[in-house]
C-alpha cells in the first residue's frame, strides 16, 4: 500500500508541474483544447495544489504540503497582482489569508515543541 501512496504522490508532482511549466500543452493533452485567458494562473494555482498534495502524501508530515501550498501559493498570487495581470476584488485578502496561515503553519511545530517541555 505504501509503494501505491508513493506512486500516487510522484504522478501528482509531476502533473503539478506540468501544469506550471507548460499549461498550454497539458490543456491541450488533457482536454484537447488550449487554456487560455483566466484559465492560466487557474491551472498554475491548481498545479501548486497538486505538487502539495503530492508532498503531503509522501510518507512524512503533510503538514509540509499544506505549507508548501500556502507559502507557493501566496508568492503567485502576490505576483499576479504586482505585475497587473490579476485585478479581482478578493485577490489581496487571498494573499493575506494564504500568507497569515502559513505563518500559522510555520509557528505550529514551536509550539507543539514548547507544549511538550
Amino acid at each position: 500500500m505504501k509503494s501505491a501512496l508513493i506512486f500516487a504522490a510522484v504522478a501528482e508532482i509531476a502533473t503539478g508541474l506540468a501544469l506550471l511549466i507548460v499549461p498550454l500543452l497539458v490543456g491541450r493533452l488533457l482536454l484537447g483544447d488550449e487554456l487560455t485567458g483566466v484559465a492560466l494562473p487557474v491551472a498554475r494555482v491548481a498545479g501548486i495544489a497538486l505538487i502539495a498534495l503530492g508532498v503531503a502524501c509522501w510518507p512524512g508530515p503533510p503538514r509540509v504540503g499544506m505549507l508548501l501550498y500556502g507559502a507557493v501559493v501566496t508568492l503567485y498570487l502576490a505576483y499576479l497582482g504586482l505585475t497587473g495581470s490579476a485585478t479581482g476584488i478578493v485577490l489581496w485578502p487571498a494573499v493575506i489569508l494564504h500568507a497569515v496561515l502559513t505563518g500559522l503553519l510555520i509557528r505550529q511545530p514551536a509550539q507543539d515543541k514548547s507544549r511538550r517541555a
